[in-house]
């Protein structure tokens, strides 16, 4: 395909256009086993909390745990920056739209305070649930090893594209993920990413998963700012044929994990992720409606803070019910934002697959008419699939 005579390119597809093709088999919702595993531990579920200030934090983060699910906690976050969080989140919520902007790249330019990067870890480490966090490339050597010494499971290392080389203006070194990987001492989960390429060579690094997503989120404003990102059905598809052709090639080896990073809102999102060769599922505007989330009823990227170009905004989400409820059910709405875990053991027994392994072989056909087809009335009425 060509956009011009001088541009080659290829179709992407997102979420809204495949569907899911059930077969000639279906099994009881009860034998379906929805657990995965990252770096060796094994998680009741696939949902991941994304490592945001408006969704995660310590409490947060161990009711994930209770869940069977994970959470992880943004290490450059105001988490560590604020021993005292209520009036910060309190300034958050509380500016109008004209001012948030400002109003976070002022609270975010006090800096990290490492002892509470020990803090928060032995908070969730204390309810037994496994402590996950997040850093950037660019501070990972400096907080990760705290965060080892404080007890964390899983290191995730995360910028808005991750690659295998960078060259720098300045002459400042580059992470090297082969080395970081080897000698940190706990899984390294590193992203994001969107094609096969970089997906590889970030595997040949030894890291225990990567995030496929860039630009997706309800937040982020990376695909207007910056005009990048790819459709995540293709996305996932892509990088988790990078996946199996490292398993190919190192037989024995540990699994790494396939983690689509935003844009899943509903549960057929995160079902349609599985399918296209997800392993796991990272979301966070869904999880910011939880009456645990501590963004108040507000949701805000990652780069919303950028001091020189802020990449995300903040959106109203409202806080609905418990994050049991979203996450295990009974749903009380008809939309697909409750029961994520409900939603995704019965598109697999209606599918007839058994495991998320037997998912991601289940046929995915290009269907661009498949929220629209026959949903006149709720489109109209502004109910179900046509709720705003």
């Amino acid at each position: 395909m060509h956009i011009g005579l001088g541009k080659k390119t290829r179709r992407a597809y997102g979420f809204d256009e495949i569907a899911l093709v059930p077969g000639s088999k279906t099994v009881d919702m009860e034998l379906c086993d929805i657990s995965c595993s990252i770096g060796g531990i094994k998680f009741a579920n696939p949902i991941i909390a994304s490592a945001m200030d408006s969704v995660v934090d310590s409490h947060f983060a161990a009711e994930m745990g209770r869940l069977g699910g994970l959470g992880v906690l943004n290490l450059q976050g105001v988490q560590t920056r604020y021993d005292d969080l209520g009036h910060v989140y309190e300034r958050i919520a509380g500016c109008d739209k004209d001012s948030f902007v400002e109003v976070m790249q002022e609270l975010y330019k006090v800096p990290v305070q490492e002892e509470l990067i020990e803090k928060r870890i032995k908070a969730i480490k204390k309810t037994g649930a496994v402590a996950a966090v997040s850093v950037t490339p660019n501070f990972a050597e400096k907080y990760g090893p705290i965060a080892v010494e404080a007890g964390c499971d899983i290191l995730f290392v995360q910028s808005t594209v991750t690659g295998i080389e960078h060259k720098s203006a300045l002459g400042t070194p580059n992470l090297n993920l082969h080395k970081f990987t080897k000698n940190i001492g706990i899984p390294v989960v590193v992203g994001n990413c969107v094609i096969y390429k970089t997906a590889l060579e970030l595997l040949e690094t030894g890291v225990a998963g990567i995030l496929v997503g860039v630009g997706p989120g309800a937040a982020c404003t990376s695909r207007s700012v910056l005009g990048i990102g790819v459709p995540m059905a293709t996305a996932i598809a892509d990088c988790a044929q990078a996946r199996e052709d490292f398993m190919a090639k190192h037989k024995g080896a540990l699994r790494p994990a396939i983690i689509a990073d935003g844009g899943m809102g509903v549960g057929g999102d995160i079902c349609k992720a599985i399918a296209c060769g997800a392993d796991a599922t990272m979301i966070g505007s869904p999880l910011a409606r939880a009456k645990e989330a501590p963004g108040r009823g507000y949701h805000w990227g990652m780069a919303t803070p950028s001091p020189v170009l802020p990449r995300g905004t903040r959106i109203r989400v409202g806080t609905t019910v418990s994050l049991e409820q979203i996450m295990n059910g009974p749903a009380a709405v008809d939309d697909g934002t409750q029961n994520l875990t409900g939603a995704l053991k019965t598109s697999m027994a209606t599918l007839g697959a058994e495991t998320l392994a037997e998912m991601q072989e289940c046929e995915v056909i290009i269907a661009p008419s498949i929220l629209t087809e026959g949903k006149v009335y709720q489109n109209a009425q502004q109910l179900g699939m046509g709720r705003k």
